[in-house]
């Protein structure tokens, strides 16, 4: 079940509640019956095990030979020089 947090916009007080998703908000206040406003609060859910993106990917970075085929790659697409024009020309 969640917790829930509330601000008492007349008395300044925050609160918790365990409430299910399905239950309605509170109205009031519980010291003074003031209205009160739903807080948003930090998540604590963490994914946590092999599969997800965090521990599988999220802070790897390429290796050495990753890097150098990546840019063996970019080389051989990139376009020919004007000298390599000129010479195909001929």
């Amino acid at each position: 079940m969640p917790i829930y947090e509330y601000k008492c916009r007349k008395c300044g007080k925050q609160f918790e509640l365990f409430q299910k998703m399905s239950d309605e908000d509170i109205r009031s206040c519980r010291f003074c019956d003031g209205p009160v406003k739903k807080l948003m609060s930090l998540s604590s859910f963490h994914l946590k095990g092999s599969g997800w993106y965090t521990t599988d990917y999220g802070g790897k970075k390429p290796s050495t030979a990753e890097r150098e085929k990546k840019e063996e790659t970019k080389t051989e697409t990139a376009a020919p020089s004007s000298s390599e024009t000129a010479a195909k020309k001929e």
